[in-house]
């Protein structure tokens, strides 16, 4: 995540130079919860099928947001400071990526999402 984080930071910080960080940490947020959704609506779907009862739905939508209440306050102290410099510093100059297909990613995981909750 780190390097896509510092993707999208490099991108914006020419143009916004003080809003970058934010819309780095709102990506990086949109990735990790459109991926754990989508795992987490795939196990969902496939327990069902296997007709196994682990967790209710309205169960499951609570630990989400539980978790995402994590990973907010996790990206906002990995993401920001001393650490995001020397992060900065660490990463490796790789390929320059489209900056669509790097919005696309946590789109797609959403439509996958939709898509397999459907099924449930």
């Amino acid at each position: 995540f780190d390097d896509y984080f510092f993707k999208i930071f490099n991108y914006y910080k020419p143009k916004l130079k003080v809003k970058a960080n934010n819309i780095a940490l709102l990506y990086v947020f949109l990735l990790q919860t459109s991926l754990l959704l989508a795992i987490g609506t795939f196990l969902l779907v496939f327990l069902n099928q296997m007709h196994v009862d682990v967790l209710s739905t309205s169960k499951a939508w609570t630990l989400f947001i539980i978790v995402m209440i994590i990973i907010v306050f996790r990206n906002w102290i990995y993401y920001t400071g001393k650490n995001r410099k020397v992060l900065n510093t660490k990463s490796m100059k790789s390929k320059k990526q489209s900056i669509w297909l790097l919005w696309l990613i946590p789109l797609v995981c959403l439509v996958v999402s939709v898509l397999l909750m459907q099924r449930i």
